[in-house]
């Protein structure tokens, strides 16, 4: 009787130390993320399938390639598979909860009828951004005529093809089950075939999808009132850190609000220059007060 062959294990990806640090050094320069030396299971799991495609087995030859251009769009799509995170609907409900009791009807109060801009910064699958659309609808439905001017949520990433993605608004019952309730659901999605949902466009129409870097400038993108930036900031050395905060201040409107991720705060320093407070000490939520010393 012939034994039924055993599923194979796929061959670990091979790191020399030489081109592990060059990679890194590759990943820093492109888009700012600093890998740690503990992190070759992770660029394993993440570059595996790209590695497959092209028929290579070491580091070594993908590092050539893409500094051969061969084929072309390799440096997008490594970029693209290191960078591309897994998320899910309302992730960490405070910022949420402070949005829709406490950021909303404080800039509503103040600046009445004038149109709301939000930015969902490094938005990845478009979780964030259209979670933030569901929290203005809902707020829309119980303060009727309190929003005169339809919000805009302009939302970035440096994944192209999470943004082509998320433009199409569809998503699969896994996806739609994480962290969305049944009530949400059946309120702002259409069933599909074979599974699918598809946001009611009362929500999609709401957000724009642009790609961006956060290493390039952002003067062309106009003054936010609310810029989310979570879960991001954490994967770039402290100065680049900075430096995104600082450029990020600069689009935000006298007495906007920062929100960043639930384990993430500003230096004290940074904050008390550029008049950023923290509006409790259960979120990471701030608010800009005034203009900073000097005008800078």
């Amino acid at each position: 009787m012939l034994r039924e062959a055993l599923p194979m294990t796929p061959e670990p990806l091979q790191f020399s130390n030489e081109d592990f640090r060059f990679f890194q050094r590759f990943l820093d320069t492109a888009c700012g993320i600093v890998l740690g030396d503990n992190k070759q299971y992770l660029v394993a799991n993440r570059l595996r399938r790209i590695m497959e495609e092209l028929n290579l087995s070491t580091l070594h030859e993908l590092i050539v390639r893409i500094e051969g251009h061969q084929p072309a769009g390799l440096k997008e799509r490594v970029i693209d598979a290191m960078t591309t995170n897994e998320t899910f609907w309302f992730r960490d409900a405070l910022p949420f909860d402070a949005l829709k009791d406490v950021i909303l009807p404080q800039l509503l109060l103040e600046r009445q009828s004038r149109s709301l801009r939000i930015w969902s910064a490094a938005c990845s699958s478009g979780q964030e951004p259209y979670s933030i659309s569901m929290i203005i609808e809902e707020f829309r439905a119980r303060h009727p005529g309190a929003l005169v001017m339809n919000p805009e949520i302009v939302a970035t990433d440096i994944s192209t093809a999470v943004l082509d993605n998320a433009r199409i608004a569809e998503y699969d019952g896994l996806s739609v089950s994480r962290g969305l309730s049944d009530g949400r659901r059946m309120m702002f999605f259409d069933p599909l075939d074979g599974g699918r949902f598809r946001l009611k466009r009362e929500i999609s129409q709401r957000v724009r999808f642009q790609r961006l870097n956060l290493k390039d400038n952002y003067g062309a993108m106009g003054q936010f009132d609310i810029i989310f930036c979570r879960n991001v900031l954490i994967y770039f050395a402290a100065e680049l850190k900075c430096d995104i905060l600082k450029r990020m201040h600069a689009t935000l409107k006298e007495g906007g609000y920062l929100i960043l991720g639930a384990s993430e705060s500003l230096p004290a320093a940074l904050a008390t220059h550029y008049k950023l407070e923290r509006i409790n000490t259960h979120t990471s939520v701030y608010r800009r007060q005034s203009l900073p010393p000097n005008g800078n």
